[in-house]
């Protein structure tokens, strides 16, 4: 069951780190027969059955288990439950027998529905003290929020329980009785209504009163007298522990094999002895509540909130996300976080048998299980997922400790940039040009761009997963302005010369190549899905050598005799945009946009769409990458018709050559990687070839240019691409195979598209996209001159030149409070290496925008026109507080959480007090759960299709796979609850609706963040199950949440916050606010008059809505003035016989005879005076209902006007039709009603 996997999921107890690795993928056993239809395999989940628990000192209690869990998962469950979270160190015993932890239930002998497992207290060692003293301290700090504004431990931050005050499910329902129109306060702050020019920070992380500490103790931590002496270890001792009571009391603790117990010792004398009165307790939390009575009664409290909040919101994420705001936090003590610090614990050492973990062995070796059937792939793809994402984390961990100069370097004699190091089983290198091994390709731009392009390669191979060939676990992180690259170590690598290891490729960029025919054998199954091209070059020695890779691309045989591949640079082929080569002419489509460029290094390639095998990307780049998409699509049809008519074979030979296909009868274009590289060359034989892959790589170039960004902007003026900040609108054009480097010519397209007004959006998230990017290029090199003791200083003075109105932003060197006066100033700066430190300070707001512009001019080919931030922000309509979030994700700044004042002419807005951290920025590969995958697509096709059942049944199966492999949390578990609230929603079950989507949210604010836009979309998606469920004012603070977030991120003016403001205008009708309904809806209007055209159906509804409210007001001229003109929109647009022409002009019926009667009462009123006999006129409030219909229809849910059965029926009907195969009469009846499903059905984009 999925929510098991939400217990085990929790918190980092670290004990559980080889449990996980080994542990069972958890999905029944499928017939491998299935696998002739993938799609259809439903997992057969054995049936769960119930079991007793004893735990000493508590009631029997029952526990849902099912057959593939193991005992270790019962473990975690106790460990987590109030009542027996506080032991750690017991067996589960079955009449008298211990089971073991790794056992799958099913397993073990006897153990049925209704058997009673017994907790019973084992020994402790001294591992096992400690994993207690661990677990205490972790329950503790469980609602402490602390380690998510660090970014420790996976944890992340989430307020979603802020504006639902608790949960929203059956909790929530109790809340509510009779009307709550009355107690509803619907007044948004000042800063979210429309036209608020004011920005403020700190609404960001609204306080979470949860938070507010209930302190149990003041310490614990180790005592100095550890460890202990041989005659008290003699005596069961394992450590000390000190700790000091809310009271006041300073108690020394020992733990011993049987428990916890008082000793004697004070801070200056140690004493063992037990001490007066003694009581022995097997579990910590007992010792301490019987000592500290204010302990007792907040420890209970504690749990009690703890088991109360949404496991979503404590679950750990598979990797780190970091906050770029946080609050001033008190730095507490905190013995388990100090001791990690110091005993320079690489991996979890006492942990861990064995030590270190061997990372390549063990990314290599979950690659190697089986996969043949599904419960063998879930298991396999678990184990994959699990070490990569331990893998990230530690990789990170050791860049950091490189970085901040904790890890002593391999090579220690040579200049600190070419140092390697090795720490954990982890190989690092920084990224800089070494030994001029890029003085070809452009230095240390090449060198910085490198391992991005060969972790893309990883990516790459490891989708297509071949197997018996292997790629090293790569991830490169960021920090502190420099780049590291972190890689697992390939067996034997480092006893050996390289020279000698390597089998296949060069390593002197093609002057010396070799070839093996078993690498040829493994690369070859790339071929094809990777697109590149089998090919010869020659060596020196005029040799031609055949290659299925670029002539980087090193094979070497490890001492584990596996075939590795490494430096995958160069997987994708050159962009000729970007690399200009002597007596080459790129295509007039490229010509014409000033291609090519010269770019800061020569790596740059054509991006392969996000992931080859990955079906979010709907079309593959590289196909489109012909300009005869059309040849290809008649070839293949003519292909699939008949391949034996000689003639439409003809059109097919022909079509391939057109298009270079290496084929003649299908379509298959793969690309030589290494034309144009410099130093490699071509055997005379394949002069023709070689000719023919220029022309493709040109075709290619061209086609960037002339279709995929054209068409990008045509699905942005349409509206299927709506970015909102710089990570949704990089994300938009890397989908369409187009890299950032293009980001200037994007926007010059933009600024001469027709409608440029309706890209407005565009422009600007494209503009501050690109400034951003040039302050994070400057600030990367400004970062790597500065000392550890400056950083605070020179990151605070960075921003203020980038963002603060103030002209002479001055730095404020780090204090001299610390140097010794005495010593000569000159000495004191004579870092080896550094020179001159202070060199940052002198940097002036004038010259970094000057600086902005040129690399913007340089690097993107863009004229930005404004040499300071006031200019920019008026001339571009910017936010300071939109660059600032951008600049401070990018470079992993952590800010303080305050209100800035950027426009000050007088002072600075940054301090040194107000940058709290400096975070990494991580780049790792993300394994796929493809099965899950498979089933979450299945699901979607069905439900276009009108099958809502079964479209649910194959999507919650997909969410059962996905918790399977990620765990509880995962960006694609997010997608898939979010459709399946919305099918519960459109199926009718709105709690469940709710239910799904409050998980949804938490779990997108917990992966993504706070603020990042899929949590703002789903924040409106919720709001709207509220809504239909009755909670209004929850409803209403969800939306209001969801428009301060997208006011910061992108500002007022976006096509987005037309739906926002429509949603919010809708519910406050429903609660009577006129006036301030008024307010959102008009502005929707205008945003969407701006963005669809004056003439569009969603101008024409936003005039409705309008109207509605004024004739609730009873102004009829403006209501039917609102009301005519979307009227005449829907005349124009569907014609006078359009039902929804027809609605309209009923209600302009309605509204005119409202008016008539009101003006009938006002001249009975004008004529009689007071004693005209009125006829009360009804001004109705609108019935939830119909506000809840409107609703919808914004949101794009229409409801299938059919009732369950008649849905039932008519499937039925189409499956017997199809059975008989009567395409005819099916086609007839049933065309119509399932084009309306289909049409009707909202798909999520």
């Amino acid at each position: 069951p999925a929510n098991k996997a939400v217990m085990n999921g929790d918190g980092g107890h670290d004990h559980i780190e080889e449990a996980e690795s080994k542990q069972e993928g958890g999905a029944g056993d499928a017939d491998p027969g299935d696998e002739a239809n993938e799609q259809e395999v439903i997992v057969i989940q054995d049936t769960g059955f119930t079991v007793k628990i004893q735990a000493p000192g508590t009631e029997p209690f029952d526990l849902q288990v099912s057959p593939q869990e193991m005992v270790q998962e019962i473990h975690q469950v106790l460990m987590d439950r109030e009542d027996t979270c506080h032991r750690t160190c017991f067996s589960l015993q079955l009449d008298g027998n211990v089971l073991d932890s790794f056992a799958e239930l099913k397993s073990i002998e006897g153990l049925q529905e209704g058997s009673l497992l017994k907790v019973v207290e084992e020994p402790y060692t001294v591992r096992e003290a400690r994993i207690h003293v661990r677990h205490v301290r972790d329950l503790l700090k469980s609602l402490d929020p602390s380690d998510a504004y660090n970014g420790v431990d996976c944890n992340s931050l989430s307020f979603l329980s802020v504006f639902t005050d608790g949960d929203l499910g059956e909790s929530g329902k109790r809340k509510k009785k009779g009307s709550e129109l009355e107690q509803i306060d619907c007044t948004p702050p000042e800063h979210i209504l429309p036209g608020s020019k004011d920005r403020p920070l700190v609404p960001l992380q609204p306080t979470n009163k949860d938070w507010k500490p209930l302190q149990c103790l003041k310490v614990l931590t180790m005592s100095g007298w550890n460890p202990p002496p041989g005659n008290r270890k003699m005596h069961g001792d394992l450590m000390y522990l000190y700790i000091v009571t809310m009271e006041e009391r300073h108690v020394s603790i020992t733990a011993s094999t049987r428990g916890f117990y008082l000793n004697q010792s004070t801070t200056y004398t140690f004493s063992p002895k037990p001490a007066n009165p003694s009581f022995l307790t097997h579990s910590l939390v007992e010792l301490l509540s019987q000592i500290s009575p204010a302990f007792k009664k907040n420890f209970t409290a504690l749990q009690k909130k703890r088991v109360q909040r949404h496991p979503f919101e404590r679950i750990a994420t598979p990797f780190q996300v970091y906050s770029w705001t946080a609050p001033q936090i008190d730095h507490a003590m905190d013995c388990v976080r100090a001791e990690d610090a110091y005993t320079s614990r690489l991996g979890y050492e006492e942990h861990i048998p064995g030590q270190t973990r061997d990372w390549n062995e063990e990314l290599q070796t979950t690659r190697e299980l089986a996969r043949k059937n599904l419960p063998e792939r879930l298991l396999r793809e678990r184990a994959i997922f699990k070490v990569h994402s331990d893998f990230a984390a530690a990789a990170t961990r050791g860049a950091m400790a490189v970085i901040d100069g904790n890890v002593m370097a391999i090579n220690p004699g040579e200049e600190t940039r070419m140092q390697m190091f090795i720490w954990n089983n982890i190989f690092f290198s920084l990224g800089f040009d070494v030994k001029d091994h890029y003085r070809e390709l452009g230095g240390d731009a090449a060198a910085h761009a490198a391992p991005t392009n060969d972790l893309n390669g990883v990516r790459a191979y490891g989708a297509v997963d071949v197997e018996g060939l292997y790629t090293l676990g790569t991830v490169v992180v960021d920090y502190r302005g420099n780049r590291v690259t972190a890689q697992s170590i390939i067996p034997g690598i480092l006893e050996r010369e390289q020279e000698q290891s390597v089998i296949y490729g060069s390593i002197d960029f093609g002057k010396t190549v070799v070839s093996h025919p078993k690498y040829l054998e493994l690369l070859d199954k790339t071929s094809r899905p990777l697109k590149v091209q089998h090919h010869a070059v020659l060596s020196e020695k005029n040799e031609s050598v055949d290659l299925c890779s670029s002539v980087e691309c090193k094979g070497i045989i490890g001492n584990d005799g596996r075939h590795y591949i490494l430096d995958l640079l160069r997987t994708f082929p050159p962009d000729l945009n970007f690399l200009p080569v002597e007596d080459e002419e790129l295509p007039p489509e490229c010509q014409k946009l000033g291609f090519p460029c010269q770019h800061r290094h020569r790596l740059a390639c054509l991006p392969a769409p996000k992931d080859p095998e990955s079906p979010l990307e709907g079309k593959e780049a590289e196909e489109n990458i012909l300009g005869l998409a059309q040849a290809k699509e008649l070839a293949e049809s003519l292909a699939a018709e008949d391949g034996s008519d000689p003639k439409s074979r003809e059109v097919v030979l022909n079509a391939c050559k057109a298009v270079g296909s290496i084929s003649n009868t299908s379509f298959d274009i793969r690309f030589n990687p290494d034309i144009y590289s410099p130093g490699v060359r071509f055997p005379e034989d394949c002069a023709e070839d070689i000719q023919k892959q220029k022309q493709l790589l040109k075709d290619g170039a061209a086609f960037l240019v002339s279709c995929q960004i054209p068409s990008l902007v045509k699905d942005c003026l349409d509206h299927s691409a709506l970015p909102m900040d710089g990570a949704t609108l990089t994300e938009a054009l890397h989908q369409r195979g187009i890299n950032v480097r293009y980001l200037g010519t994007v926007l010059e397209f933009v600024d001469k598209t027709p409608a440029r007004a309706q890209l407005d959006h565009f422009y600007r998230i494209g503009i501050s996209e690109l400034i951003t990017r040039c302050a994070k290029h400057i600030f990367k090199t400004y970062l790597q001159g500065v000392e550890l003791s400056a950083l605070s200083a020179a990151v605070s003075h960075f921003l203020n030149c980038f963002l603060s109105s103030f002209p002479d932003a001055v730095a404020h060197l780090p204090a001299d409070e610390l140097v010794s006066r005495r010593k000569n100033r000159k000495r004191r700066n004579r870092v080896p290496g550094a020179g001159d430190n202070t060199a940052w300070a002198s940097l002036t707001p004038t010259e970094l925008w000057k600086n902005v512009v040129s690399e913007a001019q340089s690097y993107y080919n863009f004229t930005l026109q404004c040499d300071n931030v006031d200019l920019v922000v008026e001339k571009y309509g910017l936010q300071k507080i939109t660059l600032l979030r951008e600049i401070s994700i990018k470079t992993g700044i952590q800010i303080l959480i305050k209100e800035y004042n950027f426009d000050s002419r007088h002072k600075t807005a940054f301090t040194e007090e107000d940058i709290l951290n400096i975070f990494p920025v991580v780049k790792h590969v993300n394994p796929k759960a493809s099965d899950a995958f498979h089933f979450f697509q299945s699901g979607q096709a069905k439900v276009q299709q009108g099958f809502l059942k079964e479209g649910c049944e194959l999507i919650n199966e997909a969410l059962n796979l996905f918790n399977n492999v990620y765990g509880a949390m995962h960006v694609e578990i997010c997608a898939c609850l979010r459709l399946l609230a919305r099918l519960n929603y459109i199926m009718g079950d709105h709690p469940e609706a709710l239910s799904n989507q409050q998980k949804a949210v938490l779990m997108s604010e917990r992966v993504l963040g706070i603020e990042h836009p899929n949590t703002i979309q789903e924040y409106i998606h919720l709001a709207l199950y509220c809504f239909a469920n009755g909670q209004l004012s929850t409803a209403l603070k969800l939306l209001y949440r969801a428009r301060y977030l997208m006011l910061m991120v992108c500002g007022e003016d976006h096509p987005e916050m037309a739906l926002l403001d429509s949603n919010i205008g809708l519910v406050l009708h429903g609660v009577m606010e006129y006036d301030l309904s008024l307010r959102f809806l008009e502005n929707a209007l205008a945003i969407n008059s701006k963005y669809h055209g004056p003439r569009s159906l969603k101008v024409a509804l936003s005039h409705h809505l309008v109207a509605r409210v004024y004739e609730s007001k009873a102004e009829f001229r403006s209501a039917l003035q609102h009301e005519k003109e979307g009227y005449t929109i829907y005349k124009n647009q569907v014609g006078e016989s359009h039902e929804k022409t027809k609605e309209s002009s009923e209600y302009l019926k309605h509204l005119t005879q409202q008016a008539v009667a009101l003006q009938r009462t006002m001249n009975e009123i004008y004529k009689n005076g007071s004693s005209a006999s009125i006829m009360p006129l009804k001004f109705t409030a609108p019935s939830m209902a119909s506000v809840l219909e409107q609703l919808n229809i914004i949101n794009g849910i229409i409801f299938i006007p059919l009732s369950q059965k008649d849905l039932e029926n008519l499937k039925a009907e189409v499956q017997r039709r199809q059975m008989l195969q009567e395409p005819g009469k099916i086609e007839e009846n049933q065309e119509d009603c399932l084009l309306e499903l289909d049409d009707k059905l909202p798909v999520d984009d």
